[in-house]
């Protein structure tokens, strides 16, 4: 499967992961203390392949916040996703990235970003990560925020078609997107290289819920891996409820069958 394919390196230990746990779930941990992302990662961590954190939520964050993440990701073998959004000017997201309070280029095996502020912010990411000063290079990726499931979202037509172009630009560390669906049918101005393989996450999946009262609109796991994902987001819809390990095994299973239905035998491309 992709796993052995893949030339990014980590996105062939992505996929190992996923293989040797039969799981392509992310737990969307949205958490607001130390203690409870903590618990929630230890509790979820067998049935998961990321744990997706938004740092700056967490009130006490400290070194004990890094230390337990990084200590709970070996000891589950799942990898970690900062949902930061980067959107600034390619020199202050360098210093977002790498530095500042909250490390995140410690940590984070994955982080993502919009390109609102156009390739530069890409650019400067890529720069960080892929430069042989960096101490994680090639050990850490970019995904780019090219849909969004809120309704309304704004992350359509031309911006979607600008992230297709940036990660082909910088594909050495782009490993793919933040998608409703596949992106292989949109038109861009550029050609796709023919191992061109960027991983799809859907956000927004829930097996019981269409949408809540702010705008966010979920899909199933089946519906969304039919679309395209490789991995799906699921958060309220596992943490919340009245058992979230057996609902975890419920995306897991789903999720997984899911996805192999969808693959077959071969090589999927997004």
């Amino acid at each position: 499967m992709r796993a052995a394919q893949h030339k990014n390196p980590l996105v062939k230990k992505l996929f190992e992961i996923a293989e040797s746990k039969k799981s392509n779930v992310i737990i969307s941990a949205d958490l607001t203390s130390t203690k409870q992302l903590l618990e929630l990662a230890d509790r979820l961590g067998p049935y998961i392949a990321l744990l997706k954190t938004h740092i700056d939520i967490v009130s006490d964050f400290s070194n004990e916040t890094v230390q337990g993440l990084k200590d709970l990701s070996r000891k589950h073998n799942f990898m970690i996703f900062e949902d930061r959004k980067f959107v600034d000017i390619g020199n202050t997201v360098q210093m977002q990235y790498h530095g500042g309070a909250l490390r995140i280029s410690e940590w984070a095996d994955v982080v993502n970003a919009s390109v609102l502020a156009g390739d530069g912010i890409v650019k400067a990411l890529a720069n960080t990560g892929t430069s042989d000063d960096f101490e994680f290079k090639g050990a850490r990726g970019l995904l780019l925020l090219a849909e969004m499931t809120t309704d309304g979202s704004l992350a359509t037509g031309t911006y979607t078609c600008s992230c297709i172009e940036s990660a082909r630009k910088h594909k050495d560390f782009v490993v793919g997107f933040v998608a409703t669906r596949s992106l292989t049918t949109v038109e861009t101005s550029s050609q796709a290289s023919d191992d061109e393989d960027f991983v799809v996450f859907t956000t927004g999946v829930n097996r019981a819920t269409k949408d809540d009262s702010l705008g966010q609109q979920y899909q199933t796991p089946e519906a969304a891996i039919a679309k395209g994902a490789d991995f799906i987001i699921s958060g309220r819809g596992i943490y919340a409820a009245d058992d979230p390990v057996e609902m975890v095994k419920l995306y897991q299973n789903e999720g997984w069958e899911a996805y192999l239905r969808r693959v077959g035998d071969g090589v999927s491309k997004v």
